[in-house]
């Protein structure tokens, strides 16, 4: 029918697994460099190791990375994503074909570098809300078909996963509402949703505190966005929402960072959305040392 979306479901499911993805990428026909300069006999053993504190993410990637170059090599996790890491830490060792394990090695670190970036950056984040009750959510601003792998990163940091996408969630954001949506109709879209699915979270956003008020009278909301309000819109919009003793959530998000987010949770939101934690993650350095050979 004419507007309608077709459902990528199917697709989805059978999208190539982006870590032999990477490696196709990064190795296309071999590994010219140890085809001439290491000996195809020779083995040995590496770690990957921390140069930096962090919290760990991506273990499970890099594993795979090597294990799908070389079934043969032996890879075994030391630590576990979500322990925190100091410099020198090992978070990998690996045995075997050192051709194999040199090959493997970009495409490994590169998961792990940037995941544990992720759940490193997420755990400032928790830690600076520290002792408000807000929860730090993720949003869907992740790099285009690593979502799951940095909502797992963002887990491991201590964060919480927001929706992981259009399909287990409603948000009906201001670009939903400009087309001249009233109160009203909005309430009968509510309410027919909830009837044909009961069981998936309803989330409007509001610019205005008017907004807010108005949504508070909702039946069928789980949660509020409160979207780029200061501080003391925030406060007033736990006020309205606890004086009218609605069980609804609200979620602050836009421009969250880490020097306003102890702020922001200061206000009593339940939640703190931020982009940041997936799309401004720096990676964190890890490096791979042959240690015998």
């Amino acid at each position: 029918m004419p507007g309608s979306i077709r459902n990528p479901q199917s697709t989805i499911r059978n999208s190539p697994d982006p870590v032999a993805l990477a490696l196709a990428e990064d190795i296309g026909d071999g590994d010219l460099t140890c085809a001439y300069f290491v000996d195809a006999a020779r083995s040995g053993k590496a770690r990957i190791f921390a140069k930096q504190p962090c919290v760990l993410a991506g273990v499970d990637c890099a594993v795979r990375a090597f294990a799908l170059v070389d079934a043969t090599l032996a890879v075994r996790a030391i630590r576990q994503d979500g322990d925190a890491l100091q410099p020198g830490d090992t978070a990998i060792e690996i045995s075997g074909p050192v051709r194999s394990i040199l090959t493997a090695e970009r495409t490994a670190l590169n998961f792990i570098q940037q995941l544990s970036g992720v759940a490193t950056l997420t755990r400032k984040f928790v830690d600076a809300v520290k002792p408000h009750r807000a929860r730090i959510l993720d949003t869907r601003k992740t790099t285009p078909g690593l979502r799951a792998l940095e909502k797992a990163a963002v887990v491991a940091g201590g964060g919480t996963n927001h929706r992981i996408g259009l399909f287990d969630m409603v948000m009906v954001k201001d670009n939903h509402l400009a087309a001249g949506t009233t109160l009203a109709q909005l309430a009968e879209n509510v309410r027919r949703f909830r009837a044909e699915h009961p069981g998936i979270r309803v989330e409007i956003e509001a610019d205005r505190l008017d907004q807010v008020n108005d949504f508070l009278t909702l039946d069928g909301v789980d949660v509020i966005l409160l979207d780029n309000m200061t501080s003391a819109q925030l406060t007033e919009a736990v006020r309205l929402r606890d004086e009218k003793k609605r069980a609804v959530l609200l979620e602050a998000s836009g421009g969250v960072t880490l020097a306003t987010v102890k702020a922001i949770a200061a206000t009593g939101v339940d939640f703190i959305s931020s982009g940041a934690l997936t799309h401004s993650a720096l990676a964190v350095d890890f490096s791979l040392e042959l240690i015998e050979s």
